[in-house]
This record gives C-alpha cells, structure tokens and sequence, in this order.
C-alpha cells in the first residue's frame, strides 16, 4: 500500500477499510448499545471525521492510516456514549475503557491472523488478510458475529460470553462453531 498523503488517495481507499471499521464498532459498542447505534454509521461518521480532518494526520503508510482511524472511531464511540447517557459519568474513564475495547479487538484481529514478518511483502499480505478477515466478519449472522468478536476479538471466556447474550454456554459455543465454518467459507485459503 502506498503511503497515503491527500484526502483525495483516502476517499479512494476509504471502503477498503470499512469492514475492519465495521467490526471494531461492533466490539466497541457493547451489548448496551448495539440497539441503540448501528456500526455502519458509525464507520460513515468516521470516515466523513477523517475526511474533513484530514489536515492533521500528516500522511503515513497503512498501519499509520490505521492508527489515525481507530483513534476518530475511538471518539465518534465516545460521542455517542456521551449523547445517549447524558448525566452522570466519568468522561476520562469511559474514553479510556472505548479506547482500550478498539484497541484491544484491533490486537484481537491481529493476533488472529499472527505469524512472523519477515518481508514487507508477507506484511502487505497479512494487512491484506486483515482487511478480509474483517469484511467476513462483517457478514456473519449477528448473534454469530458477536459471540466470535467476543470470544476471539476480546479474548471473553464462553461463561461470559453467555451471561452477556443472556444464551447458554452451550448455545454460544454453537453459535461459535457455525461462525468459524461460516468465515472459513467466507475466507477460502489461497
């Protein structure tokens, strides 16, 4: 991936990283506000945040990009939260527990995908799988999208992960395994 320098080189890139945006919304919303905020517009005001900001990123390679992304989709998170729970709340806490959720499903994304680079070539390609990785994820059923970003994204043991989708373990590690077939045909190895 080119080193990205005008607004005009990100809107043309923009979609191919709204699948990766998608999901780390999704992780980033938690189960109290997945009824309340669609991840879609979350990444649509993302990304209209980056366009319009784009002044301060200063160019960079793809995981600058990233970085600078994750960051605006950290705040439009914190934004929403701020506007739906207007009341009592520690700002610097609820920024804090966003921004360590995203970075810890963008880590979780990652390491799912984790082998050695030894060659800017095998990095572009594993960047290139993360991407993908994320569009699947995207088109999962949502009950199996949550419980895989959960268990594997956010690294929730299945009690958790049950008491949070109100489901039993056994009902979540089904929802998991369907899930796992489902991305490995979303995802034939090459």
């Amino acid at each position: 991936m080119d080193v990205i320098r005008t607004v005009d080189q990100l809107q043309r890139v923009a979609s191919r990283y709204h699948g990766y945006l998608w999901t780390l919304a999704f992780a980033g919303l938690g189960t109290g506000f997945r009824n309340q905020l669609d991840p879609g517009d979350l990444v649509q005001a993302t990304l209209v945040r980056a366009i319009e900001s784009f002044d301060q990123f200063g160019g960079g390679d793809e995981r600058t990009l990233l970085a600078w992304l994750r960051a605006i989709l950290t705040h439009v998170l914190l934004d929403e939260h701020r506007r739906l729970h207007r009341g009592k709340r520690n700002i610097e806490l609820e920024q804090q527990a966003l921004s360590q959720c995203v970075d810890k499903s963008a880590a979780g994304l990652e390491a799912w995908l984790a082998a050695e680079q030894t060659s800017p070539s095998q990095a572009a390609t594993r960047s290139e799988q993360l991407l993908r990785l994320a569009d699947a994820l995207a088109h999962l059923p949502d009950d199996q999208r949550q419980a895989v970003v959960l268990k594997y994204l956010q690294g929730r043991d299945l009690q958790s992960i049950a008491n949070e989708m109100a489901r039993t373990v056994p009902a979540v590690a089904g929802l998991l395994r369907r899930g796992l077939t489902q991305l490995r045909e979303l995802l034939p190895e090459e």
